[in-house]
């Protein structure tokens, strides 16, 4: 640390600098693409959406509105309006600004008004006096004031650190915000994809309670046996038993709907969507790395609190230097109320103080280690948060790709195996299979029906992670909830002390 020489103490006193490291933001990563070799995703086939990535495209505020629902429209607007973990958000930034308004408090001088009212004894002996003690009343009433110069910033860099934190807060509402939207749609999508897959139960059940019926009409007629009929019972409640698991899988979606809706289940009307119902969307919007940083709220948070510890190593190294305060009084003061205005009871003082740390054992100099200690922890914070991001993304990107091709591949399952359910049953009516390969035929039908629906949902669900993973279209709405944001913290462009080598310039 490099301390001002004895002789430049009253310049520094008289015009004042503001020690410790300015905060720059980290440089944008230089990363072009999320993954070698990154490719827009395979078109699907059949009558399924062909997705592709759209570079640079801006994701919309409501970015859920691409789905085209009314539906799903309305509960997201809904569970933004009552959901109770974004109002804990916006309260906790709310109280994150009044901080940061206390800090700057220190900035501007402290008025204030006293007023005292005593009853006191004087002694002449004191004097050499012997008489009679005298008692006697005091009043007295005034302004006082005081300011402290800062001269070496402490002040500021403590407004300057809480404002970081009112910011970090600030996007972590955002960040609570963009959850929010993503849960809601993730969950309306379950509900629509555990309805799909419970209808196409109900299609399959009702198919094996005909074939029960048809195999019973032919035993009866001497073609089969009551092992065929064992067979076809066991199919039927083999295919009801994949009713339950779907529909608690539904119950929870509901659950787990009603509370981001900041409502109890039995208050909650629930959407009666399939997925046919919602329109998936065909041009994703893919930010570029280096863009990316400045969208991503909890990036954005992470480097309001490397802004912070950045702060925290100026407030430590001024406790360093001295500090001056200037204080000073005006007030009326006489012996009884009827002369307390009078011209004769003015009484004022006008004082300066200076203290200075001497020897505090290295305490002072540990407690700036150990700020600067903190700031090298957050900023691997800093830039694991980015890492972690950008392999969020690769997941996401590498996963509608893989979606696709899943989706491509159930698709033909189902078709495959349909054709062959409709043979299998066409040469049955010959005489020409046994019933044991019709039932077959049917689970593999079953299967890939089930199989296809849960390939679509997945599609669906990736594409919302997508959306989140951009950081989502969020500047508008935290423009309309956006309160009274705290005075920004001085910035300086002197500063007497060694720069931390990872810390820059103020922007």
């Amino acid at each position: 640390m490099h301390k001002l020489a004895l002789g430049s103490m009253p310049i520094a006193l008289l015009v004042g600098c503001t020690v410790g490291p300015d905060f720059s933001e980290p440089a944008a990563p230089d990363a072009t693409t999320y993954f070698q070799d990154s490719v827009q995703p395979p078109a699907p086939g059949g009558n399924d959406v062909s997705q592709r990535f759209v570079l640079g495209a801006k994701v919309a505020g409501d970015w859920w509105t691409a789905f085209h629902s009314a539906e799903l429209n309305r509960l997201v607007e809904e569970a933004i309006a009552q959901n109770r973990t974004l109002a804990s958000a916006k309260a906790a930034l709310r109280q994150a600004q009044q901080v940061a308004v206390q800090a700057g408090g220190a900035l501007y001088p402290q008025v204030g008004f006293a007023a005292n009212a005593a009853r006191e004894r004087y002694s002449f002996a004191s004097q050499g006096e012997n008489l009679p003690a005298s008692y006697f009343n005091v009043f007295s009433l005034g302004p006082t004031a005081s300011f402290s110069l800062d001269p070496f910033g402490g002040n500021r860099r403590r407004l300057e650190q809480a404002t970081a934190l009112a910011d970090s807060q600030d996007y972590q509402a955002v960040a609570a915000f963009l959850t929010l939207t993503g849960q809601v749609v993730v969950q309306v999508l379950n509900i629509a994809s555990d309805r799909d897959q419970i209808d196409a139960v109900h299609d399959i059940v009702a198919e094996d309670e005909r074939d029960l019926q048809l195999v019973r009409t032919e035993s009866r007629a001497g073609e089969l046996t009551q092992i065929d009929i064992q067979s076809a019972i066991s199919q039927l409640e083999t295919d009801r038993n994949l009713l339950p698991p779907l529909q608690q899988e539904l119950s929870v979606a509901y659950d787990a709907l009603s509370v981001l809706l900041g409502k109890v289940p039995s208050q909650t009307k629930m959407p009666e969507l399939g997925l046919v119902d919602l329109e998936l969307p065909a041009e994703l919007p893919l930010t570029v790395p280096s863009e990316l940083v400045h969208q991503r709220p909890d990036i954005l948070s992470s480097e309001a609190q490397l802004h912070a510890a950045s702060a925290a190593i100026g407030v430590a190294t001024a406790q360093l230097y001295p500090n001056l305060t200037l204080s000073g009084s005006m007030s009326q003061e006489a012996l009884t109320l009827a002369h307390l205005f009078s011209p004769m009871s003015n009484i004022w003082s006008v004082a300066s103080g200076l203290t200075a740390p001497i020897f505090a054992g290295g305490a002072l100099e540990a407690q700036r280690a150990a700020a600067v200690e903190a700031y090298d922890g957050a900023l691997a914070t800093y830039e694991q948060t980015v890492l972690q991001s950008f392999g969020q993304v690769a997941d996401v990107l590498h996963a509608l790709s893989h979606d696709a091709d899943l989706l491509r591949g159930q698709r033909r399952a189902l078709e495959a195996a349909a054709e062959s359910l409709r043979l299998v049953r066409q040469t049955f009516s010959f005489g020409n299979v046994t019933l044991l390969q019709v039932l077959d035929a049917e689970r593999q039908y079953a299967k890939a029906r089930l199989g296809y629906a849960q390939a679509k949902a997945q599609r669906y669900r990736d594409t919302v992670q997508l959306f989140v993973a951009m950081g989502g279209g969020w500047q508008g709405w935290h423009d309309s909830n956006a309160t009274e944001s705290p005075a920004k913290a001085t910035k300086t462009s002197t500063s007497d002390d060694a720069r931390h080598p990872q810390v820059g310039r103020s922007r």
